[in-house]
């Protein structure tokens, strides 16, 4: 592009002379055709997934909702919402259909052992029944041995003694922590506990488990008393836990009625 440009006389007014100027325009590329902008076809569906799960979790109720003006809630008064509280009863209902599961593997283990014994009794009356009929001719296969040995392999193949003892293991452990995080979530709600009918039971629970638990060494020695104690201590301890049920579901209402999300 060219244009001319008119000087003038510091003194006077009139022009002094004309000067032609040739001034050459570049045009600067734009800022915004040099910069690509993150759009949201480069994000993948995964990490939308992401940020969309671990958000009502880093964020407040406020927050996460967008209410303004809304004070972020420190993150202890989490621990005192609906959903924390009722992590207890969902764990615990989880507990009592594992405590049936440890006690249908408890007795298969039992099947599996008895029956090893019944078998070697079974044939040392068949081989003395035999032997008292005809010392000379072998004694015939016993159709009953046979159909118990069957049986008993597939019950060792099932590995019920040691399944038996992960899941004994596991109601230990996690009943005992459901137990005390059950106790110190309703103290935390409330400033106080409630001794009733709900928390004998569960504490009675917690005993029975760690009873039941200490005969595992006399048990692994062949004590059979210690086995029928073992045994009769966790069969009551089921019973308290469907006894516990009803007032564990009156506490779950309550926790409805006196808490907030989350």
């Amino acid at each position: 592009m060219t244009k001319t440009m008119r000087a003038t006389n510091c003194v006077g007014s009139r022009p002094a002379c004309r000067i032609p100027m040739r001034v050459c325009c570049v045009a600067r590329p734009q800022q915004a055709a040099l910069t690509t902008s993150p759009s949201r076809e480069t994000i993948t569906p995964a990490q939308w997934l992401s940020v969309a799960v671990c958000a009502p979790l880093l964020l407040s109720s406020g927050a996460a909702l967008a209410i303004e003006g809304d004070a972020a809630a420190p993150p202890h008064e989490l621990l005192k919402g609906t959903t924390f509280a009722l992590i207890h009863p969902a764990m615990n209902f989880f507990l009592l259909g594992s405590s049936f599961y440890a006690a249908y593997l408890g007795w298969q283990w039992r099947r599996t052992r008895t029956m090893g014994e019944e078998i070697r009794a079974l044939k040392a009356s068949t081989a003395a029944a035999a032997g008292a009929a005809s010392a000379d001719s072998p004694p015939a296969p016993n159709p009953q041995i046979q159909a118990m040995e069957q049986e008993r392999t597939a019950l060792v193949k099932g590995g019920f003694k040691d399944k038996h003892h992960m899941w004994g293991s596991l109601l230990l452990a996690s009943g005992t922590g459901m137990a005390i995080s059950g106790a110190a979530n309703t103290f935390m709600r409330t400033g106080k506990l409630f001794p009733g009918p709900h928390l004998y039971a569960g504490a009675t629970i917690v005993a029975l488990w760690a009873l039941a638990a200490a005969l595992t060494p006399a048990m692994q020695k062949g004590n059979e008393t210690a086995r029928n104690a073992h045994i009769a201590l966790n069969t009551i301890q089921i019973g308290l836990f469907l006894w516990q049920v009803p007032t564990g579901l009156d506490i779950v209402a309550k926790v409805f009625e006196f808490t907030t999300l989350p």
